[in-house]
This record gives structure tokens, sequence and C-alpha cells, in this order.
């Protein structure tokens, strides 16, 4: 998947570029300057779009389901629901503000930076081995995880005006929220790392943010 560094510009483009070797005379004086100004171009930084957007659409699904669910389990216990406008009253009160901002963390924060740090990942243990499913399992946990954390948590706050208030969020619902995190997620990339092919990894993650971002707009939105 291009995602973990496997396309033509990754880590296998990089590594044969660095491989070539010329005779030292004029013209592959003009070839490897044209060759580095290549590699230059290549190894710049792209705006990972295709990541950016897939991030960004789950986390609106994620929060829309969150939303759906809730405003639905609300209607139930106060009776206030029929059968004909149960689905109009429900898009009728949907919070399309929090929906933009839950989708404007996952396109320009969640997106990008999960898909710089599975290249790295991918970069420094390429081997399949046991040693290295462990080691990437655990760094997702431990750097992965609480970085997700605090970043979503400090977004939601800055949109709503709530910075002051962003310490009592963590201390109140980071650890919960981490904890809940290493029982979805350690299995989920025990599959990811293993199991799945790399070309299907993204894809596999992305299914699986889902049901994460449901959790995560949920005790944001609390």
């Amino acid at each position: 998947m291009e995602a973990l560094g496997g396309g033509s510009g990754g880590i296998l483009g990089w590594t044969f570029l660095r491989r070539k070797t010329k005779p030292c005379n004029s013209s592959s004086r003009n070839s490897k300057s044209s060759d580095s100004v290549e590699a230059a171009g290549q190894s710049g930084y792209r705006f990972p779009l295709k990541q950016a957007v897939t991030a960004g659409s789950l986390a609106f699904a994620g929060d829309t389901i969150a939303q759906v669910i809730d405003r639905w389990n609300k209607n139930k216990a106060l009776k206030q629901h029929s059968e004909k406008n149960d689905f109009w009253a429900i898009l009728l009160d949907h919070d399309w503000i929090r929906a933009l901002r839950m989708t404007s963390y996952g396109f320009l924060l969640y997106g990008p930076g999960s898909y710089a740090w599975y290249q790295f990942l991918d970069y420094r243990m390429p081997k399949q081995t046991v040693e290295n499913l462990f080691l990437k399992v655990l760094l997702n946990q431990i750097v992965l995880g609480p970085c997700v954390i605090a970043v979503v948590f400090a977004w939601n706050n800055l949109w709503l005006g709530k910075v002051s208030e962003l310490p009592n969020k963590y201390k109140k619902d980071a650890l919960p929220t981490l904890l809940y995190g290493f029982r979805f997620w350690i299995p989920v990339s025990v599959l990811n790392f293993w199991v799945v092919p790399l070309q299907a990894r993204v894809a596999f993650m992305s299914m699986g943010s889902i049901f994460w971002n449901f959790y995560l707009s949920s005790t944001m939105s609390k």
C-alpha cells in the first residue's frame, strides 16, 4: 500500500536511487545532478490527500453514528418518537458543526499523521518477525495512542472555545479513553501487522477506525 511506503516514491525508490553509481566524467556529473534533483523532488513532502480524505470521511461517519444513536436513545427514553417522523427529526437535529469538527480533525491531523507514522514503522522495521510485530504494536499503543487522544481533545476544546477546560478534560477522560483504546487497538493492530497483507492494511485499519471514531466522538461530547 502506498500509505505504508510500498509506492514507487517510497523506501524502495529511495534505496534504488542511493545505489545508483556512474563513472566520474562530465556527462555523468550532469546525469548525477539531474538524478539528485529528481531524488530531492521525490523525497519532498507531499500532502497525503487520499489518506486525509479517508480519515476525514471515517471521522464523519463515526460522529454521525454517535449522534444518531444518542438522539435515538434520548427520544426513546422520553417516548417522543413516532414511526413517521423519527428519521427526519434525527436529520434536522444533527449537529453539523460537531460533525465538521470531527471531519476536519480526521482530514487535517489524523490522516496525515497516521500516514507518516506507519511509513516510519515500516521503514524502521521492514521484516515480518515476532519481535518487529511486538515492537510495532507496543509503539502504536504507547506513542500513537496518547498523541491521538491529546490532539483530538485539544482540537475539540479549541473549536468549542474551551481551551481553559482542557486540563480538566485530560484528567477526566484521557486515561479511560486510552485504556479503552488498548483493549480495542491491540488485537486490531496485531491482526493488521501480522495477518493483513501490506496492500490491505490501510483499509483494514480504516474499518476499525469507524468504531473508534464513534467512541471518541461520544467521549468528547460529554
